[in-house]
């Protein structure tokens, strides 16, 4: 084929960048620039009619409607570029029109997308000879830098190279490829579910974060583990359609004043950039992520950015609120989203299910006078996770509320309720809900309490031997009053609660009073305080003093009418546990006192107490050793002289803990066990300090003590030991 000249007829509305040229036999190419794009170089010769034999129509995906004005091609046009697939470069016949024949041109563009197809710009064509020649079509019209869809055999082949996989394995990979099944997966997800050996790393196996770090490191891109709790949603949703993310395998994970985070799995794949970069005129930077968090959290995201629209735009009245900043906005809509509404119900829904995911022991759903916050408590520190607008965040709480069996239209006054739901893994699970009327609306938390901490050991809720062994010679009494104590959060509950099923055999009968019940458990008789008919913990030790009971658990002792139950039902036989809310052992019995509890009762009731605190652990995966200084040790020790430990460890950060270098959490105990020595010196006029010095003689550790353990043992640190024990108990 003879090239002698190319005229640009017209192009398209959306064509920015384009490069092709059909420069062939030696002919010199006729360069014209597209208005509003960079220059296309692009051949074609322009012949006598008589001469002119059936040109040739060059596309990337056109569809019919775009070619109709300029030529009358044959209906025989390829399928689109769909999301997923490799742009091809396809050459099919068409019928000469008035004068010239035509071709697209393709290449790394800005395209405009129909049906699933794109189609560049349409220019005129004729040639002398009926074919071109073989071979040079395609390589004539190829771009520049064309987009390169990750393939598995290139994989295998630079994994075998760098020496993460066996040669056996690869071939192995490729036949089991071949599946149906397999097909449709990432290259990494797929050889992530093979469960190879990563030579490289002697015991473990090839994983998708690993291959997704290495694939980062081969391409040049920096690697990022998608933490969702770091991600504003509410800010990267908008920035493009889900359509586009699917079709291109990206997710936005950051954005501010000058660049957006583009996440993705495909570093090769470059042609959505432009676009992106010319509708929100900043700066693109990419990072490499796992391919099927990036599935995953796209649909999470965008399925909830059009639940929060839709519950937006709800068109239900909104009723009285009775907060005292409601404003008069004139010409607003004063509407508030139905509780009922569907998409209140997928967001109620999605927030119970990413919590479970998350790992949260509290959701707190916080009403503000324009944006509304929900943050998750996870491992005692408070996680900022979605915004809503004002409206939404009242729908959201309505929804729990009716969910919780709780007075809907009452909002001036604080409610409890529960919620029995269950995770993605099948596990039910309990939650305890509690209003609070605020200056801008209902403020609500909610309690996660998994079943599963009854199933723990002692030695996982963080006892130590001789910790377990001087608690468990309490427990064994028959009767008198056991107190734990500790400030909110602190794991009171779930101390009780595994002791309680231990000590729930079928030869007793053990019955609770709670307020409320905060997990329900089939071996125990439980029963909940109802203040509205009166049914306060007084009142209920007492009916269940009636009830032939072995032991009794009474929720909290808050008055002196609840304590003299409690210690009338130690001094008839039954063994008591109960808490208190104090800040170490000692200081329990001067809070009875307190009370009104005469001090010759709790000498002659009173089995031990215990004070707890929950310390963050340490995350397995990236903590490091650290030689302590000797005098932030001794401030931790303090009375004690102990050595520096050799085996302590510091945070650091990594993935797996997002970046905290915490994972987990643990009690640190201070055990007090009633002697006959810590009697004698409770009187009325309680000497504590006194007490707290005869309970360190008799082998009492102090919540700091306790927590140097830990530290010593590379469980913690020193600096959350001391920010969780009080230091009162060191004086």
């Amino acid at each position: 084929m003879v090239v002698q000249q190319c005229t640009v007829l017209r192009t398209l509305p959306y064509l920015r960048r384009s490069r092709a040229c059909l420069a062939l036999s030696g002919v010199e190419p006729v360069c014209h620039a597209v208005p509003d794009s960079r220059p296309i170089e692009c051949c074609a010769t322009r012949e006598p009619a008589a001469h002119r034999p059936s040109g040739l129509q060059i596309e990337l995906a056109s569809s019919p409607g775009d070619w109709r004005k300029n030529a009358q091609p044959d209906r025989r046009l390829l399928s689109g570029s769909r999301a997923g697939r490799r742009p091809e470069h396809r050459a099919i016949p068409c019928r000469p029109g008035d004068g010239l024949n035509q071709f697209a041109c393709s290449g790394n563009s800005r395209s405009h997308r129909t049906n699933n197809a794109v189609t560049l710009g349409v220019y005129s064509c004729s040639s002398s000879n009926d074919e071109l020649p073989q071979g040079a079509h395609m390589a004539a019209l190829a771009p520049s830098s064309q987009d390169r869809w990750l393939d598995l055999n290139d994989v295998l082949r630079d994994l075998v190279a760098e020496g993460y996989l066996g040669q056996d394995d690869a071939e192995t990979a490729l036949t089991q490829r071949r599946s149906a099944v397999n097909i449709q997966l990432h290259p990494l997800e797929f050889l992530a579910s093979l469960q190879f050996d990563d030579l490289k790393r002697p015991g473990k196996k090839l994983d998708v974060e690993t291959l997704t770090a290495w694939l980062a490191k081969t391409c040049g891109q920096p690697y990022m583990r998608i933490d969702p709790l770091k991600i504003n949603v509410a800010a990267v949703t908008p920035l493009m359609s889900y359509a586009f993310a699917q079709r291109h395998k990206i997710l936005a994970v950051a954005v501010d004043r000058e660049s957006v985070t583009i996440a993705s799995a495909q570093p090769y794949v470059r042609s959505w950039e432009a676009d992106l970069a010319h509708v929100l005129k900043l700066q693109i930077k990419r990072v490499v992520a796992n391919p099927a968090d990036i599935q995953r959290m796209a649909m999470e995201f965008f399925r909830l950015a059009k639940s929060v629209s839709g519950a937006s735009a709800s068109e239900q009245k909104m009723s009285n609120m009775g907060n005292f900043e409601q404003l008069l906005k004139l010409g607003a809509s004063d509407q508030e989203p139905d509780a009922n509404d569907a998409h209140i119900v997928n967001i109620v829904d999605w927030l119970f299910q990413y919590a479970f995911q998350q790992r949260a022991s509290d959701i707190h759903i916080e009403p503000r006078r324009e944006q509304g916050t929900v943050r998750f408590r996870i491992d005692g520190v408070l996680h900022n996770v979605y915004q809503f607008p004002a409206q939404v965040i009242m729908a959201i709480v309505s929804r729990l509320k009716s969910l919780g069996r709780m007075n809907v239209a009452e909002k001036r006054k604080p409610q409890d309720g529960r919620v029995k739901t269950t995770t993605p893994e099948n596990r039910e699970v309990e939650l305890r809900l509690s209003t609070l009327p605020t200056a801008f609306g209902e403020k609500m938390v909610m309690r996660i309490f998994d079943p599963e901490v009854l199933l723990k050991d002692f030695d996982q809720l963080g006892f130590s031997s001789d910790d377990l062994r001087r608690w468990q010679e309490m427990t064994r009494q028959p009767n008198g009053i056991i107190l734990v104590t500790g400030p909110t959060g602190s794991g009171k509950t779930t101390t009780l609660y595994t002791t309680l099923k231990k000590l729930a055999t079928s030869e007793v009968n053990l019955c609770t009073i709670e307020d409320p019940i905060e997990m329900v458990e089939p071996a125990f008789n439980q029963m909940q305080v109802q203040h509205n008919i009166d049914l306060s913990f007084a009142a209920g030790v007492r009916a269940l003093m009636r009830q032939d009971p072995d032991i009794i658990m009474i929720g909290e002792i808050r008055d002196l009418e609840t304590a003299e139950m409690a210690i009338q039902a130690a001094l008839t036989g039954h063994l008591v546990l109960s808490t208190l809310h104090t800040n170490d052992a000692p200081s329990a019995i001067s809070r009875m006192l307190e009370l009104g509890v005469p001090h010759y009762l709790l000498k002659a009731t009173i089995l031990g107490v215990m004070a707890q605190r929950l310390v963050r652990t340490l995350c397995p995966h990236c903590k490091a050793p650290i030689n302590l200084n000797e005098t932030d040790w001794q401030t931790l020790t303090r009375p004690w002289q102990a050595p520096v430990p050799p085996g302590a460890h510091q945070a650091v950060g990594c993935v797996e803990c997002r970046d905290t270098g915490y994972r987990g959490r643990a009690g640190v105990y201070e055990i007090m066990v009633m002697s006959d020595n810590i009697k004698a010196l409770i009187s009325a006029d309680l000497d504590l300090t006194a007490m707290r010095r005869q309970a360190f003689k008799e082998g009492t550790r102090s919540l700091r003590l306790s927590g140097a353990q830990k530290v010593s043992a590379g469980l913690t640190t020193l600096e959350e030991v001391l920010r969780v024990t009080p230091q009162s108990e060191q004086r």
